[in-house]
């Protein structure tokens, strides 16, 4: 704390030992910020008023002005990139200028950080104070590689079990205000029978058109959920086990029974659970802002009734949630100290915002922000508290994690639809995701 209060000058010759430059003189330093989260320039590209802006875009968008305004000799200028922007970042680092600070899905980390194309932080974020004791557990575990850490983590997310009381309840699957929730899969299977019944609707609403993580999300919870050590190995993964077919059988009883949606698409799907026409939608944090003000409106299916919770404990290995979250990454570039020390004074900025950044439903990545009552009295907040001790990435020296989540969501829905049997489509799964680890050796 003591180097964080001393400022930018005493920061900028600290770092000079980190950077090996000497700190320039001239004017605002330039920082180039690239980012995903989209584009709302028209609504908020000149707002500084961070709390009464809403949604990634809004909230970041506003969070970057502020600092802008507040810190006259630095100015951060802004990059927003396709989703999520990885392609072009390559190619900027393959051309030898990179962005300054570039969010990062900590699940992307390894892929970067075992080539040397991110700097580790730890002598940058301790410049400005921030204590990796302050992340929790699944924040820390995210951006930590080999013992050092290499990014600013942002938030956690994971995939949710958003709940349509209304419908629920006609289906007397509510007690006490809140849903009943399985407890196994043969649970599930029990309740979503009962609710298909009661109401006429499929039990879950799903994304699996162009989806390419959705089913994958699901199985890594649930192979979590079961003790199975899948990447015992990082550099293989091990999917022909009683484990990884127990899950898919049970998606695929859902499906052949009728009890989900078929053939929607992310958009689809989630306009889907806000027009009432099922009863769970599984998908991540970012959706309870959304959902939250439907609920709010008079005459929306989801009026008065809505709720979220984590994914429940489907087997009886352990409560656990596949989870992953957005991180600040320093691309490895020559820089000045002066210019490294304005890095750091952003990071420590967004740090000391990232309440205003769960305001977004994503879970925050400091304990302290978890703790306050602030966090606490957002909407369903609570409800999803536990996830703290619950989340879980991947292994982190894990690579490739986007395409091995597009390969096992290719074949677990072959499997689900019954393209392939169940035994084909995991010994393919596994095959593919081995191939593509065993060729980045």
């Amino acid at each position: 704390m003591i180097r964080w209060l001393l400022g930018p000058a005493v920061v900028a010759a600290a770092l000079v030992a980190v950077t090996g430059c000497k700190p320039a003189s001239r004017g605002p330093v330039q920082i180039t910020l690239q980012r995903f989260f989209g584009a709302c320039d028209a609504e908020f590209g000149s707002s500084t008023d961070v709390p009464a802006a809403e949604g990634e875009c809004g909230i970041i968008t506003t969070l970057i002005n502020k600092f802008n305004a507040d810190n006259p000799d630095i100015r951060v200028k802004v990059n927003i990139v396709y989703w999520p922007g990885y392609d072009q970042l390559s190619a900027e680092l393959a051309a030898g200028h990179p962005p300054d600070l570039v969010t990062m899905h900590e699940s992307v980390i390894s892929d970067y950080s075992q080539r040397h194309l991110i700097m580790p932080l730890d002598a940058v974020l301790a410049s400005v104070g921030v204590d990796p004791a302050g992340f929790t557990r699944a924040a820390r575990e995210g951006v930590t590689r080999d013992g050092s850490v290499y990014a600013l983590p942002f938030d956690t997310w994971a995939p949710l079990w958003h709940v349509n009381l209304n419908l629920m309840r006609a289906a007397g699957l509510v007690r006490d205000g809140a849903p009943v929730l399985p407890h196994s899969a043969e649970e599930l299977l029990q309740q979503a029978r009962q609710f298909t019944r009661a109401t006429g609707k499929p039990y879950l609403i799903q994304s699996i058109v162009n989806d390419p993580a959705a089913s994958a999300r699901n199985l890594f919870t649930c192979l979590m959920q079961q003790n199975s050590d899948f990447f015992a190995d990082p550099r293989r993964i091990r999917l022909q086990t009683p484990e990884a077919r127990r899950v898919l059988q049970l998606f695929k009883q859902i499906r052949d029974e009728g009890l989900t949606t078929r053939d929607q698409d992310y958009t689809a799907a989630t306009a889907a659970f806000l027009n009432g026409q099922g009863g769970v939608y599984i998908v991540g944090t970012w959706m309870i802002g959304t959902y939250e003000q439907a609920s709010l409106q008079t005459g929306s299916p989801l009026a008065g009734g809505y709720t979220v919770v984590p994914f429940p404990q489907l087997y009886s290995g352990r409560d656990v949630t596949y989870a992953d979250g957005h991180s600040w990454v320093i691309p490895t570039a020559k820089r000045s100290a002066q210019k490294t020390a304005a890095i750091a004074r952003l990071l420590r900025f967004l740090r000391d915002n990232d309440f205003q950044w769960s305001r977004t439903g994503h879970l925050p990545a400091y304990q302290d922000v978890i703790d306050s009552a602030r966090w606490r009295a957002l909407p369903h907040r609570t409800e999803v508290a536990r996830l703290v001790d619950t989340a879980a990435p991947l292994p982190a020296g894990v690579q490739r994690q986007f395409t091995i989540q597009q390969i096992i969501s290719e074949e677990m829905e072959s499997a689900i639809t019954g393209q392939k049997p169940i035994d084909s489509a995991l010994a393919d799964a596994e095959r593919r995701v081995n191939d593509l680890l065993f060729n980045l050796l």
